[in-house]
């Protein structure tokens, strides 16, 4: 090798991020940068000129290894299998990662040596544990969080049920006379206490669906019926509300879905609308088939939501700033169950509308139902 060529060697593996040797096909130094004699401290330890035997390197470089590390390949394997790449991760005595390959220089077939990469990586394999660990204890607290939840809507549900009985009883005419006062103070009970079921019902739903996703019976959905049906679940809170709701649902082929599940999210869906409508605001509820999918939207002439919130309000226990500020009751849940059970289905959720003037929820929902799942390997 020329001088010339020698000193552009030399430039390139100056400017490698890395640690780097190249040798010779006879086993000999060609060339080291200045990172791979500081990472194992080689500077007056070791000849490194052009030409000598690599083989005295060896101990040198191995003496950084950590007490107890079985290398894949010996040295003398790696020098004599020459045209296959190797790496491997070595950790060192001084608490350092290093990654090193070993890459064969060819020519037209023919080996011109090896080149040989020390990496250190040292604050990846830190970042990774870190991770690791941060993982671990994100999924404990997951489960302590589910665990919770689970106990808290249980213990609530036996007194929820006492107050939702004594409620029954106490309309009853057979109890006595109601004056217009106390019917109104027990309306609002009955009606607090069904919120409430429905708060817990959401949360063991959520707890559930964390732990295995929801469980779905598939089996051919009437769309218009559904949508019929679920309208009329909810009348009563609509009224209550005074709203006008309005339904428009074009024929179309039967959704292969679980009708139940989805009309729980459409539930939520006009829950939503009703609350955060005022007083003579409108509901729309349309649908149609549009080529393989049914596209179903629930409208309203609400608070809106803001437009860099429409991603958010379908993670859970997150509300939109208006709707915290406005004092609307509520958890959070309702969307993203909404979104994991519209998922489950193959279709997706989103949210629009404008801020001040309404939301738009649509539901696009895949005719034939989710994608079968994969089948086991050959």
């Amino acid at each position: 090798m020329g001088t010339e060529d020698r000193d552009l060697l030399q430039a390139v593996l100056e400017a490698l991020p890395a640690g780097a040797l190249v040798q010779s096909p006879a086993d000999e130094v060609l060339a080291v940068n200045r990172r791979f004699v500081d990472m194992f401290d080689l500077a007056g330890k070791a000849d490194l000129s052009p030409g000598v035997p690599m083989r005295p390197l060896v101990p040198l470089v191995r003496a950084f290894f950590s007490a107890g590390f079985a290398l894949p390949h010996t040295p003398g394997e790696i020098l004599a299998r020459r045209h296959a790449h190797r790496v491997a991760e070595i950790p060192l005595t001084d608490g350092r990662t290093i990654r090193r390959e070993v890459e064969p220089l060819r020519r037209e077939g023919a080996y011109l040596g090896a080149l040989w990469l020390f990496t250190d990586i040292s604050d990846a394999k830190r970042s990774e544990r870190d991770l690791e660990r941060d993982n671990l204890t994100l999924t404990q607290l997951a489960r302590q969080r589910n665990a919770f939840t689970a106990a808290a809507s249980h213990e609530l549900r036996t007194p929820l049920a006492a107050v939702s009985s004594f409620a029954e009883l106490l309309a009853d005419p057979a109890v006595g006379a109601l004056t217009a006062e106390q019917s109104s103070f027990l309306d609002a009970i009955r009606r607090n206490a069904g919120r409430m079921q429905r708060v817990i019902s959401d949360l063991l739903l959520t707890t559930r669906m964390r732990a295995s996703g929801p469980e779905l019976e598939f089996a051919p959905v009437d769309v218009p019926g559904m949508l019929t049906d679920t309208l009329m679940d909810h009348m009563g809170e609509i009224e209550r509300a005074r709203l006008f709701a309005v339904l428009d649902c074009a024929d179309g082929p039967t959704l292969r879905g679980d009708r139940h599940r989805l009309q729980h999210v459409l539930g939520n869906l006009l829950e939503n609308a009703a609350k955060f409508t005022p007083p003579g605001g409108r509901i729309t509820i349309t649908a149609a088939p549009r080529g393989v999918h049914w596209d179903i939207e629930v409208a309203d002439t609400g608070i809106g939501i803001p437009d860099e919130h429409r991603h958010d309000i379908f993670t859970g226990f997150v509300r939109a700033p208006n709707a915290r500020s406005g004092g609307y009751p509520g958890t959070g849940l309702g969307l993203a169950i909404a979104r994991t059970v519209v998922e489950r289905h193959g279709g997706t959720i989103t949210a629009g509308g404008r801020e001040g003037e309404g939301a738009v929820l649509r539901l696009r929902l895949p005719v034939e139902g989710p994608p079968p799942a994969p089948g086991p390997g050959p």
